[in-house]
């Protein structure tokens, strides 16, 4: 795991967001906040503890794509307790043919993998901005990973956001995959990535 600050204020309230594969921050770009927001991503390994949360009040949990499993598998080897858990664009079963995607069309992403293809892979998945540079070999084991970890264990959201026009995990499995949680789903416009110009991360946590 990989973590930085996509913003540090100092406060007594930390946003704790789990990333998507391999885009990292761009994803995030236009958001704004009125709290601490710290990115975490490379699921390669889940083995840090992030011991900079211990002195706030107050930690939020999003996971957005992947990084929804990858902070399940977290949360569970840490015993970490967030005050909210929202996930956006994902599942808690990432490799699975019904509630995420297909393992083997994960594997052909892998295999497959380069600058042009991931180019794609941003367009598809509705990034704004300029897509980020790519470590191939590094973002090639991580998919891999994501595979080999399968499933997190399912435990309850307090909200789940499901964009309608998802073209990297299909809207349909992601309406599968929470339907014990029904209560807790939000539907929204928008791809993969349906963040809007300006918007505060606020209005993904309430």
């Amino acid at each position: 795991m990989q973590h930085q600050w996509l913003l540090r204020r100092g406060t007594s309230r930390l946003l704790l967001v789990f990333g998507g594969w391999a885009i990292g921050s761009a994803a995030f770009a236009s958001m704004v906040s009125d709290v601490d927001v710290m990115l975490v991503q490379d699921y390669r390994d889940l083995d840090d503890p992030l011991p900079a949360l211990s002195h706030y009040d107050r930690v939020d949990l999003v996971g957005f794509s992947f990084g929804v499993a990858s902070a399940g598998h977290w949360v569970k080897g840490n015993g970490f307790r967030p005050t909210r858990r929202i996930a956006i664009s994902g599942t808690l079963s990432p490799a699975d043919a019904d509630k995420g995607l297909p393992p083997e069309r994960i594997r052909s992403t892998a295999n497959n993998l380069s600058v042009d293809s991931f180019a794609r892979f941003c367009r598809r998945a509705g990034l704004a901005n300029s897509v980020p540079a790519i470590d191939i070999d590094v973002a090639r084991s991580e998919l891999h990973a994501v595979i080999d970890r399968g499933p997190a264990a399912d435990h309850p959201f307090d909200r789940i956001w499901i964009p309608q026009r998802d073209r990297i995990i299909p809207t349909q499995a992601q309406e599968r995959a929470w339907k014990l949680q029904g209560h807790s789903i939000r539907r929204c416009p928008g791809a993969h990535i349906p963040f809007g110009p300006g918007q505060n991360w606020e209005q993904w946590i309430t």
